[in-house]
């Protein structure tokens, strides 16, 4: 199992620039948060993950698993739509990760070219796959390409954990970006701390 790797300085930042989430850091302590470099399975689980709950996603990834051992593009290209689906998810879920794995065969999209590419032009090009948008893509560029500057205006508990953190009672998007600017150049480690307030 391996973690985002972050640390003393990191940490020692966030504290700086922000004493309210600096006092919930020491609090809380070191928070770990699960990472998956093989980008193909990443991108599977992010599919799978998208608008359940964490313990709901992993069962069906774990069945999906049960049925082809291993999950790369060699293993699911051969499934059809209905299989995939059996494992629990949704027939447009099915659908979706049988469109990636076909995209990813076909090399219309390179996945493994896309740590050259900036946050951006990675988001621009997952974007492209059927079923993927802007949060899944940059649930991507944290979990599985470990970028360090990542905060998702898209991600409910991010923005809830905000709300909870400095007690609001919204979040409109221009205030969103006061906090993208204060954690920069670490907002993956503040969202990784923002999670954890949120599941609180």
């Amino acid at each position: 199992m391996k973690y985002y790797k972050y640390g003393k300085d990191e940490l020692d930042y966030l504290k700086e620039i922000d004493p309210i989430l600096g006092e919930v850091i020491d609090r809380i302590g070191f928070v770990k948060r699960e990472v998956n470099p093989d980008i193909f399975e990443s991108l599977i689980s992010s599919i799978i993950s998208q608008q359940i709950s964490t313990k709901a996603a992993l069962t069906v990834k774990k069945r999906l698993m049960d049925l082809v051992g291993e999950i790369t593009p060699e293993n699911i290209i051969n499934l059809d739509i209905e299989s995939i689906q059996q494992c629990g998810m949704s027939m447009r879920k099915a659908d979706y990760i049988k469109s990636a794995t076909e995209s990813v065969v076909n090399k219309e999209i390179d996945l493994y070219k896309l740590d050259k590419l900036t946050d951006e032009e990675i988001v621009k090009e997952l974007i492209k796959l059927k079923g993927i948008g802007e949060w899944t893509a940059e649930m991507m560029l944290i979990h599985s390409l470990q970028r360090p500057n990542i905060l998702s205006y898209k991600d409910l508990a991010i923005k809830r954990g905000i709300i909870r953190l400095y007690s609001l009672d919204d979040l409109s998007k221009e205030e969103f970006e006061v906090y993208r600017k204060r954690y920069s150049p670490y907002n993956t480690v503040a969202s990784i701390y923002l999670w954890k307030i949120s599941e609180d």
